[in-house]
């Protein structure tokens, strides 16, 4: 086994790891930024999450609606990868 091999796999992160943390982040940075939107730009309409719920179009509205969208527009696909890499590969072999 090389050196960088051995050093990659004692670095104590594996893939699925990093990913769960990576969509974490991205859910957080997505409500901080509804936040700053909310917070310094005017005359803003309320937010519709999914097309149905109104959010109010305060600071605190959109960090949730930016948040929440991200959440659904990312989570389902990584669930749908998470599924079919556990279940249907597994069938295939």
């Amino acid at each position: 086994m090389s050196e960088s091999a051995s050093r990659s796999g004692d670095s104590g992160v594996d893939g699925p790891r990093f990913v769960g943390a990576l969509y974490v982040m991205l859910v957080c940075f997505s409500g901080v930024a509804g936040f700053l939107v909310g917070t310094f730009v005017e005359n803003l309409s309320a937010p519709r999450f999914l097309f149905v719920i109104p959010f109010p179009p305060t600071p605190l509205g959109f960090a949730a609606y930016g948040a929440l969208t991200i959440a659904i527009v990312l989570g389902i696909p990584l669930y749908l990868v998470v599924y079919v890499s556990e279940n249907v590969v597994e069938d295939a072999t």
